[in-house]
């Protein structure tokens, strides 16, 4: 029976999550919307203390929640709080415990520390096995080259702090798809560089690189699985095994927006005395309330998907289909949400007055990074129908 209540303690860490994101993430939410690439240091010591005393850790159903909370209180400051990231997640789904705990231990101590992946480049988005970059064996090494663009904390990870970036590249290129393997590259590493810092829509709190390897030598056990090139498909699993970890956590993230803008637009509605009646036939509502009900359902669907993707993860259940189906309904709704938020208030909901606007720029991300909208929902289709990559593409 599928069963999404929480332990008291993962309650208390739920609850905490909304105080920091009321207290801490809201009040400065704007500030650094229009200081982009300005460092939050006290957000970051904050966030970093609180994670080295246990506080805001966990996977599964709490983890998401709490995501969710903080990025109720702004996105891109919970991307910008030090922590694993989608490196820690890459090394959590493909690694062993022996590199769980050699790359995964510096994010419970020490100074703070973020982690970074990296998988698209300039001629592979979407396809992901198309990626160009390659990791040739030499002795006790691996020696990576090629360039990787959209890196979400890449600056932090490797110029700011001795983090880690997961770095997709291809072993066999003849071998296709199950030449792909994932190797950790650590801060500091002779070869790596971050070349270009963008300047983005949304999510402004947090880095967005480019980063480079030329001729990267990294010790040959910092792949993340076996060097073997056997199966058609085996490489490429490894990285839809990280997907299935980081999709519903990028999912809860677009929940946490889209809730923010349904809670603010319900609270400057009953400011000018628009009431949401939910006891009045729909016949008898007005648009506006019938819109705000539509909404909020959609969220509510969104919102059961991505607890029941993270249910089935914690659990041990293979979850690729519902991760795929949770991040495709959450980024839509996101992006839809939050835009009719902004057109419902008018001039308001367009100004820098309030938060609206930067809750629309905020939610697009979450409908195109860890697979656009439109590859989740090819995916979910593949599955539904038993296809295969070549039968529908």
């Amino acid at each position: 029976m599928i069963d999404f209540e929480l332990a008291p303690e993962d309650k208390a860490k739920v609850e905490e999550a909304h105080n920091i994101a009321q207290t801490l993430f809201r009040p400065i939410s704007r500030y650094y919307d229009e200081h982009e690439h300005e460092e939050p240091q006290e957000l970051i010591d904050t966030m970093w203390n609180l994670r080295s005393k246990g506080f805001l850790t966990g996977m599964g159903v709490a983890g998401a929640l709490m995501v969710e909370e903080l990025c109720w209180g702004d996105a891109g400051l919970y991307l910008a709080s030090p922590g694993p990231g989608l490196g820690g997640a890459a090394v959590f789904a493909a690694g062993t415990q022996e590199q769980w705990g050699r790359f995964l231990a510096r994010f419970n101590e020490g100074k703070p520390t973020w982690g970074a992946m990296a998988m698209t480049e300039p001629g592979a988005g979407s396809d992901t096995s198309a990626i160009q970059a390659t990791a040739a064996r030499d002795g006790d090494y691996w020696v990576l080259n090629g360039e990787k663009i959209f890196v979400t904390m890449g600056h932090r990870a490797l110029d700011l702090s001795e983090g880690i970036i997961v770095v997709w590249a291809t072993v066999d290129k003849s071998a296709g798809r199950a030449g792909m393997k994932s190797f950790v590259v650590e801060a500091g590493t002779p070869g790596m560089k971050v070349e270009k810092l963008e300047k983005k829509l949304g999510i402004k709190a947090s880095d967005t690189v480019t980063v480079t390897f030329e001729n990267c030598r990294i010790p040959f056990n910092n792949i993340l699985g076996k060097a073997e090139v056997k199966t058609k498909t085996e490489g490429f699993k490894g990285a839809m095994a990280t997907f299935d970890i980081t999709r519903p956590l990028v999912a809860a993230q677009a929940l946490g927006v889209t809730r923010a803008a349904l809670d603010m637009l319900k609270d400057e509605l009953d400011k000018q005395g628009i009431k949401i009646r939910y006891d009045v036939p729909r016949s008898k509502q007005t648009a506006i309330e019938r819109d705000f009900m539509e909404m909020e359902a959609n969220w509510r669907a969104a919102h059961l998907l991505v607890l029941r993707a993270m249910w089935q993860l914690q659990g041990g259940t293979p979850n690729a289909l519902e991760a795929s189906m949770a991040k495709a309904k959450a980024g839509r709704v996101a992006t839809l949400i939050t835009q009719r938020a902004v057109e419902l208030m008018g001039p308001l909901g367009y100004s820098r007055k309030l938060l609206f606007e930067k809750f629309m720029r905020d939610a697009k991300i979450n409908d195109i990074f860890e697979g656009t909208g439109q590859i989740n929902t090819l995916v979910v289709a593949r599955r539904v129908l038993d296809y295969t990559r070549d039968q529908l593409k």
